[in-house]
């Protein structure tokens, strides 16, 4: 038979009690953790979401809740009334916060049973955790895992101490719609059918970007909101189709301003961790960002630049780097610091790693107590140990190249940069080191389509200095132009997470219209999309700009935490499915002839 709690109150927490709690009557309440049976005493660590606290059934003084407390398994709800006490020297556990006392139980209620969990959930190391599906499938019970409870309270935090610096700056908390318009442009639109409208849709917002530059025009002057988000793409360890981002806009503003706001920002939140961050963060340009780092979110904690070496293949007879040179391709590498002792089982692994990012091969070079590459043949050892030290390896390093279009070698490269450090531990721990990256490419250019896309968004101005280069390429019909063309957009990295992106937008309505133009758009198919925003622009809008901080990629760069899934209470799985509500799911047949939908069979 179960208890009721009654009027019964905790009076703390399982994390609260300290020695100076000695002799206090408490009561605890939460859940049975561990139960260890010693005959005459019985001993449960009790669970809460502050803390653990052992409490001591004694069958001489508490006969009654002793046989109770015998009776209780894991998982268990109870509440626990008894005295604080001191425990005996040598059973006292430093590891716990409430390590030196223990509750020597006068009475125990046992609110609610529980059957064996699926998995377990006291677990020591992350490799001990049962797989991520099956934890997924049973959330709530993950969720009572103390790490998984400590991100969320950070965030928590997080997002209360973000709210209350916004407010200091005299920015203005605004809710946008979630129910908007499909402007397929960029990530794919979840789309929302509308029963009252048949065969038309709402979309969900990729983000609020055009609601929060109306509120520019409408003078508002100062916005931001914790933002719902939603993008209908392809997951990795750090996406998630639905994610929360503070949203913040402001009028008459420069890329000076808002800097400012981030920096003042970014470390009142990473005090949260005792974590100084010094300020002004340093800045870098795109281009820099990809010649030095293969990155446009380059991870500055160690070094490992990437080197360029084409010169030094310039009229080589190896023909797979001449037809590179020939095709105006890049010969790059990076040099990592003791690599010399990497095994043939670690390249090989690291040759198939840089074939994921297009890489066709990776050469190498190891500068051990004698020099061996997969180059030797082809160059002799002088010419290989010249490229070594063109690199800038000395004995004990490994140089590891890659060769083939720019863009190949940069993804490849700044990706085997990070996954070497990794290997190696060149990752120093507890350093924190931010930055800002600038100029963007205003476009880049798919191969697939032979098109142009909008880098960041449409809504993204021009550097004034390229403004002509605009002009240029939309109205002389010089497309080419368009990739050289810089936005005044602007990412802050920490750690290489992009913690926030954003940038200055176009206030003008000649200037919309010539990147819409660009990107291929009529004025029909312009109109047709954002007429609404067109229409806007010719009522007096102020320059404006602003920028988005994922919250969960700001916990990541703070807590080093690699999957979003941590940070999250409620996620999805890398195909975008609920394994605990079991969603997406079917719906009934009464629900799509109201909404006059079909389905077409494969």
């Amino acid at each position: 038979m179960l208890d009721n709690l009654g009027n019964l109150e905790r009076t703390h927490s399982c994390g609260q009690l300290r020695t100076e709690n000695v002799g206090q009557t408490v009561t605890v309440m939460g859940w049975v953790a561990r139960r260890r049976d010693f005959g005459p005493l019985t001993f449960i660590d009790l669970r809460d979401r502050d803390g653990v606290t052992q409490v001591v059934f004694n069958e001489e003084t508490a006969a009654a809740a002793h046989a109770k407390a015998k009776e209780v398994r894991g998982e268990y709800v109870i509440a626990v009334t008894g005295e604080v006490v001191l425990r005996e020297e040598g059973r006292r556990n430093p590891k716990l916060a409430t390590g030196e006392v223990e509750v020597s139980a006068r009475e125990i209620l046992v609110l609610n049973d529980a059957r064996t969990t699926p998995f377990q959930l006291e677990v020591t190391s992350s490799d001990a955790l049962a797989s991520e599906d099956l934890r997924l499938k049973y959330r709530y019970l993950d969720l009572r895992r103390p790490q998984l409870q400590a991100n969320l309270r950070l965030r928590h935090r997080v997002v209360a101490e973000i709210r209350g610096y916004m407010n200091e700056q005299d920015f203005t908390e605004i809710e946008t719609p979630i129910l908007i318009k499909s402007t397929p442009e960029g990530a794919r639109d979840y789309i929302v059918p509308s029963r009252i409208q048949p065969g038309k849709f709402y979309a969900l917002p990729q983000s609020p970007q055009l609601f929060k530059q109306l509120c520019m025009i409408a003078g508002l002057d100062k916005y931001y909101q914790i933002a719902r988000c939603f993008r209908d793409e392809d997951l990795r360890a750090d996406r998630q189709p639905e994610f929360t981002q503070l949203d913040v806009e402001l009028s008459f503003a420069s890329q000076e301003i808002v800097y400012r706001l981030v920096e003042g920002l970014f470390p009142r939140v990473f005090k949260l961790l005792s974590v100084e961050l010094e300020t002004p963060f340093p800045r870098m340009t795109y281009a820099e960002a990809m010649r030095r780092y293969g990155s446009d979110k380059p991870d500055l904690r160690f070094e490992m630049e990437l080197q360029d070496l084409t010169r030094e293949f310039e009229g080589t007879a190896f023909a797979p780097f001449a037809a590179v040179i020939e095709g105006k391709g890049e010969i790059k590498g990076v040099v990592a610091r003791g690599g010399a002792n990497l095994s043939r089982k670690a390249l090989d692994e690291l040759q198939e790693f840089v074939k994921r990012y297009g890489a066709n091969a990776l050469a190498w070079i190891k500068l051990g107590d004698e020099t061996s590459s997969s180059l030797l043949k082809v160059l002799g050892p002088e010419a290989t140990e010249r490229v070594a030290a063109a690199a800038g390896a000395a004995k004990g390093d490994a140089v590891l190249i890659i060769a083939g279009k720019a863009k190949v070698v940069a993804q490849s490269l700044g990706a085997l940069r990070l996954e070497v450090a990794r290997r190696e531990k060149l990752i120093p721990a507890n350093v924190y080191r931010p930055l800002w990256v600038t100029e963007f490419p205003m476009f880049e250019f798919n191969e697939d389509d032979g098109r142009y896309y909008a880098m960041h968004h449409p809504f993204t101005s021009p550097l004034d200095e390229d403004l002509p280069l605009l002009k240029r390429a939309v109205e002389g019909d010089e497309t080419e132009l368009l990739g050289q063309l810089r936005a005044k957009a602007y990412d802050t990295v920490v750690n290489g997470v992009e913690a926030a992106g954003g940038s200055i937008r176009i206030h003008q309505r000649e200037v919309q219209g010539l990147v819409f133009k660009a990107l291929g758009l009529t004025q029909e198919k312009a109109r047709e999309r954002f007429g609404f925003f067109l229409d806007a622009l010719e009522f007096g809008t102020p320059p404006h700009g602003g920028i988005a901080a994922g919250i969960e990629r700001l916990l990541m760069a703070m807590t080093g935490i690699d999957n979003i899934r941590d940070l999250m209470a409620f996620p999805k799985t890398a195909s975008a499915a609920d394994l605990m509500i079991d969603a997406p799911g079917e719906v009934d047949a009464k629900q799509l002839e109201e909404l006059k939908l079909k389905f077409m069979k494969d």
